[in-house]
């Protein structure tokens, strides 16, 4: 009964030895130098997608846009656009998964980059081996785990949620920036 003044002090110091697993690894500019290395320039592209536009991309993808107005920047070099940088949100497990895609200008993935995961496991998709998967893929490819990407034990969900939301960008690029190069 004499411990009944620990129990205040419990409850914070349990707070204090929680594991914390948020993490960001890169901002925006980040992303974008590793993505774009040789790019001179990054113009915003504000863009209110239409719910014509949002359904086109649900048709072609299979995948819900959530986001009415994605980020996303026009790559330029020498006056040209050379690509598209977009940044996107999806569902890990619990958490959102923030990550950035390059994409060329006739629709292909140049890359991917993890920007921030706050899942307690399956931050593996953040290797370098798993996102070269990516690499080249087009609307003609499946997009299918275990099918041509590889799924990762203990990280499906986020596998998963990023695999589709790559293939939902693509259309996004196919459906609303096609002809604006």
């Amino acid at each position: 009964m004499h411990q009944k003044w620990l129990l205040p002090l419990a409850v914070p110091l349990t707070a204090l030895s929680m594991p914390a697993y948020a993490a960001d690894y890169l901002s925006a500019e980040e992303a974008q130098r590793i993505l774009f290395a040789d790019a001179e320039e990054f113009v915003p592209v504000p863009i209110r997608l239409s719910d014509e536009q949002l359904r086109a991309i649900r048709d072609i993808s299979g995948f819900r846009q959530r986001e009415a107005e994605p980020e996303i920047w026009r790559v330029q070099r020498g006056g040209k656009t050379t690509g598209w940088f977009l940044i996107d949100n999806v569902v890990g497990k619990h958490e959102f998964i923030t990550y950035a895609v390059a994409l060329s200008s006739e629709g292909s993935v140049l890359g991917i980059e993890i920007m921030s995961y706050r899942e307690s496991y399956g931050g593996e998709i953040r290797d370098a081996e798993w996102r070269d998967f990516f690499e080249d893929k087009s609307l003609a490819d499946p997009f299918k785990l275990n099918q041509d990407i590889p799924n990762i034990s203990g990280a499906t969900l986020s596998c998963r949620n990023v695999t589709n939301g790559v293939k939902r960008l693509l259309a996004l690029q196919h459906v609303a920036l096609k002809n604006s190069s």
